[in-house]
């Protein structure tokens, strides 16, 4: 199963996409908010990728994301409610982020009829800030020290978006 936006294919992983996700998962800029430190062995991928493909349907719905038969990202609901992505330095502000997300919004609430997507951002990650808060969703808190990093402990800023304020951007 494939979808497609305007310049973008949306498909489930596949373990074949293991070297294209170590790309992704072991680049340093990747990877500054993501939750855990740059992958520096291509396991560590595999073990991402692996709990990526065991998602039951009934708990979530993950997505690699292809430009021109490239792997460049993945976004998803990786456990409803809550939404993760994540992208290739190289094909950041572009707009494919905020694409794909869109597509992944209007599944959560047309196909799975979630009451709302919820998403936990490192705060010092001001572009996935703007860009959540272009697709509509509202901080609802902030906590402080709730990844440790390595060394570093994180803080998070907590975002909703309701299936009727999506409704109404459409």
């Amino acid at each position: 199963m494939e979808f497609r936006t305007k310049r973008l294919t949306l498909r489930p992983a596949r373990e074949s996409d293991l070297v294209a996700m170590h790309g992704i998962l072991s680049d340093p800029r990747a990877m500054t908010y993501w939750s855990s430190l740059p992958h520096d062995r291509i396991e560590q991928t595999w073990d991402w990728l692996a709990s990526m493909l065991a998602i039951p349907p009934s708990e979530g719905e993950d997505f690699v994301v292809e430009l021109g038969g490239k792997l460049i990202g993945k976004a998803g609901l990786w456990r409803f409610p809550e939404i993760g992505f994540i992208f290739h330095p190289d094909y950041w502000g572009r707009g494919y982020a905020r694409e794909a997300l869109e597509f992944v919004l209007d599944r959560a609430f047309g196909v799975h009829q979630l009451p709302a997507v919820t998403a936990d951002v490192d705060p010092r990650n001001e572009g996935s800030i703007r860009l959540l808060a272009g697709l509509g969703f509202q901080e609802t808190g902030r906590e402080e020290r709730t990844f440790q990093i390595g060394d570093q402990w994180c803080d998070s800023v907590y975002f909703e978006l309701d299936a009727e304020n999506w409704a109404k951007r459409k």
